[in-house]
Formats: C-alpha cells, structure tokens, sequence
C-alpha cells in the first residue's frame, strides 16, 4: 500500500484548507469521511462525474485535509484530523457544524 502525494503537517497551510472546503462537493466529501470513517473513494455519495470527483478529492488532498492510500486499483480517502487539529484547533469542528446547520435549514 502506497499513499499518494501529501503534504508534510508542517506545510499545511490555513488559506488552502479554508479554500478546499470553500466547495460544497469538497464539503459534502468531508462530511461523509468524517460520519464513516474511511471511504472508497469510488463509495463516495456525490453528485459529479468521476473525473470531477477525483480533481476534488486531489484538491482536498494537497490541502492536507485527506490522506488517500492505494490499494490495489482501489483508493481509499480519510481525513487527516490529527493533523488539522494540531494546527488548527477547533477548525474543522467549526466548518463541519456550519455546514450541518446549512443542510438543515434548507
């Protein structure tokens, strides 16, 4: 098993995350990775074509907001929440419970 090209924690930077979840496919990714844990990416419950869906999951990825290991031919996506945490506390708590209330109240 390999993982995919990542960025070292140290090299997480604020304005690409807040960038990476600016996007509701991006947002709606993260949710679904953070209510199940780890994910085939081809399991993601996304409304995009797979070529859409893979530019998202790369943008998420250099982020630092996912890690994503191969296995095989398949990919599998978590979220990189130690780290995220470790740097920005509280963040994705904050961005995850906005976008819970956002898909309430429509």
């Amino acid at each position: 098993m390999q993982n995919l090209d990542e960025p070292e924690p140290a090299a997480i930077e604020l304005a690409a995350v807040l960038h990476a979840l600016s996007d509701p496919t991006r947002l709606a990714v993260v949710r679904q990775i953070e209510a199940d844990g780890e994910r085939l990416c081809g399991a993601l419950l996304v409304d995009v074509a797979k070529s859409t869906l893979s530019q998202h999951l790369r943008v998420l990825r250099e982020a630092g907001i996912t890690r994503t290991r191969a296995c095989g031919n398949q990919r599998w996506v978590s979220l990189r929440r130690d780290d995220l945490d470790a740097l920005f506390p509280g963040l994705l708590d904050v961005v995850l419970r906005a976008a819970d209330r956002a898909g309430a109240a429509r």
